[in-house]
């Protein structure tokens, strides 16, 4: 395979889904302008994703992809056309958007080997493996930079480097919070949901945490979304230092409590990737079975816990449906808070 510079060429790193996919992305626009200083990169996702990626300076340009398919429906025209891009990579594969960028005719179009539609819409398609893979998400998005001169994938210490070109935006946080954070000597973030993308801890569990953390002092701060929050805002205990911010957050606001904050504490979700960036404490709450077990999906950045309840629990190695994030103790967690 020829090996293709990216000097001075405008590159298109398309993921479209979510915000913790995204932010184990962002390391590949690193490894590209550290090979590539001149290389230009835009980011093409969903829009809700727009403020995790402007907060990432490796970044040169964010285009929302609900947008410009809203255009191309609309107006029968190829939005990828005025990108002028040198370049596109898939790292989230897209039929609609892979067809578009060879319709747009950039001239290198880089795609994983296992897609069926990539072999008439890539030129360079990189053969790898997720789903049995022993490495990190954020390394097997490596793979497709294989064309660039990748010769081997980082080390999980120099993805976590990369989360040194994070910084999260000051937002205006509403009164409530401002004042709470002032008055907080230390405070801890729960976030007790996952939109059904992940595992999750029971929510009795999170309250008997929530009892552990006021004793020592902490301020609690529930976040997740309206939707979310009507499912146990009724449970939270009724104290000064146990706050529910559920429904009440932009994610711009969401990003700025968490940089603030000491801990969090979640599933595998966004908002745990986030405080991985973001430099602080991030307690992450696993199942050890495959394809959805830390290795492969545990936040990056140098303060990140993992817990499980049992590394090897068997009924998870035979990839059978288990429960067993359910019995990791308040206790346990708590011994990981800063």
């Amino acid at each position: 395979m020829k090996e293709i510079s990216l000097e001075n060429k405008r590159v298109i790193i398309s993921r479209t889904d979510s915000i913790g996919d995204v932010l184990l992305t962002l390391p590949i626009c690193a490894w590209i302008k550290a090979q590539f200083p001149s290389s230009y990169l835009i980011f093409l996702g969903k829009g809700y994703t727009k403020p995790v990626v402007e907060a990432f300076e490796m970044v040169d340009e964010y285009q929302d992809w609900a947008e410009m398919e809203r255009l191309e429906q609309k107006q029968q025209l190829n939005p990828l056309e005025s990108l002028n891009a040198d370049v596109i990579i898939h790292v989230f594969p897209n039929k609609i958007i892979a067809k578009l960028a060879k319709q747009a005719k950039i001239p290198e179009r880089v795609g994983t080997s296992h897609r069926g539609f990539h072999l008439f819409t890539c030129n360079n398609r990189v053969n790898f493996t997720r789903k049995n893979s022993n490495f990190h998400e954020a390394q097997l998005n490596h793979e497709l930079l294989r064309p660039f001169g990748l010769d081997k994938l980082p080390t999980i210490e120099q993805i976590n480097a990369t989360t040194q070109f994070f910084s999260p935006l000051e937002a205006d946080l509403p009164s409530f919070l401002t004042n709470a954070l002032k008055s907080a000597e230390k405070s801890t973030i729960l976030h007790p949901k996952s939109q059904g993308s992940a595992r999750e801890w029971p929510m009795e569990s999170y309250l008997a945490l929530t009892e552990l953390l006021v004793e020592k002092g902490h301020t609690v701060f529930f976040t997740g979304t309206e939707k979310e929050g009507a499912l146990f805002r009724s449970e939270l205990p009724t104290h000064e230092r146990v706050i529910d911010t559920t429904g009440k957050l932009s994610l711009i606001q969401l990003m700025s409590l968490i940089n603030h904050s000491t801990n969090l504490v979640a599933c595998s979700t966004g908002p745990l990737h986030i405080a991985g960036y973001s430099g602080i404490r991030a307690i992450g709450l696993f199942s050890p079975r495959r394809p959805i077990h830390p290795g492969r999906w545990r936040a990056i950045g140098s303060e990140v816990r993992i817990l499980t309840f049992d590394d090897d629990c068997p009924t998870c190695a035979s990839g059978k449906e288990c429960d067993c994030i359910t019995h990791i103790s308040p206790e346990r967690v708590m011994e990981q808070i800063a």
